[in-house]
């Protein structure tokens, strides 16, 4: 029996359910009571109250910690918004998202995640939406697709694949596994599959990438750099380029996956990482290895 929360977004009058055409004269009548994101932002920002268009109030924007921007290639006026890593905790390998009722236990997990699950809070805020209406949708939030997707389970061993190729991606991903089950042991397996990646030049990038793993193997198929028409890549720059003495390298799909299938998964985590397949490796076998 909620009644539509009605604001003013882009001048324009705004309804939770759908754009409705409003009478002129209503232009006139007083704004409802600001919602909590509003009080929010109004407390951060010394303002009575805050809307999402450029307040005429506010002096031309300068350089610090003034929240109000100008694009100097668009006429169009931009407010930026800090926003950290929100206090959580780890318990058995569940994430607990700390809120104002309590603990609240998530499906996402890694600093990464929290911190877009923390800025797509401060935007729905702003947008009307209830702080008890987001965490309730985003209890159930298992994440995107091929994200730190899990894969299998075993009654101590766990596997996730993630589609992370990028220098950054991977470090917060290995990171990510690595803290959420400290006491396992992680084996984190990447794929250079992309242009940028089997790029002699840009091997330097993925140093210290893989340091969050307590195994790391990289597999690449020189196969796929003369498709790329990329220069040849060797085994020995792969090494040079992450910087770890115990990297395990294949380029042999079938070594790797009987290098994999033989691994012992007790009290393991097992995270694969590439945006191919690794030459055609079988992801139903894996979850049955882990049981």
């Amino acid at each position: 029996n909620r009644q539509p929360d009605i604001r003013q977004f882009d001048n324009r009058p705004y309804t939770k359910k759908q754009r409705k055409p409003i009478n002129p004269k209503q232009d006139k009548a007083k704004p409802g009571p600001p919602s909590d994101g509003e009080k929010t932002m109004a407390r951060a920002n010394g303002m009575s109250r805050c809307r999402s268009t450029f307040p005429r109030n506010i002096k031309k924007p300068t350089r610090g910690n003034e929240p109000y921007t100008l694009n100097s290639n668009s006429k169009n006026k931009t407010k930026k918004y800090p926003y950290k890593t929100p206090r959580f905790s780890v318990e058995n390998g569940d994430t607990l998202l700390d809120t104002e009722d309590g603990p609240m236990p998530i499906e996402v997990f890694g600093k990464h995640n929290l911190n877009n699950l923390e800025g797509a809070r401060w935007i729905c805020q702003l947008m009307g939406v209830q702080q008890e209406d987001f965490y309730e949708a985003i209890a159930t939030f298992k994440g995107a697709s091929k994200r730190l997707e899990k894969i299998g389970q075993g009654p101590t061993s766990i596997a996730y694949k993630d589609f992370a190729h990028s220098p950054s991606k991977v470090r917060a991903t290995t990171q990510a596994l690595k803290s959420q089950y400290p006491e396992r042991s992680l084996l984190a397996c990447l794929e250079l599959h992309t242009y940028s990646s089997l790029n002699p030049e840009f091997l330097s990038e993925y140093k210290g990438t893989l340091n969050g793993a307590d195994k790391a193997v990289v597999f690449y198929s020189p196969n796929a750099v003369k498709i790329k028409k990329l220069d040849a890549v060797s085994s020995s720059q792969i090494l040079k380029a992450f910087q770890r003495e115990d990297l395990v390298v294949f380029t042999d799909p079938a070594a790797f996956q009987d290098y994999l299938f033989e691994q012992d998964f007790t009290d393991t985590s097992l995270l694969l990482m590439s945006s191919g397949n690794y030459g055609g490796l079988d992801f139903e076998k894996v979850k049955e290895i882990l049981k």
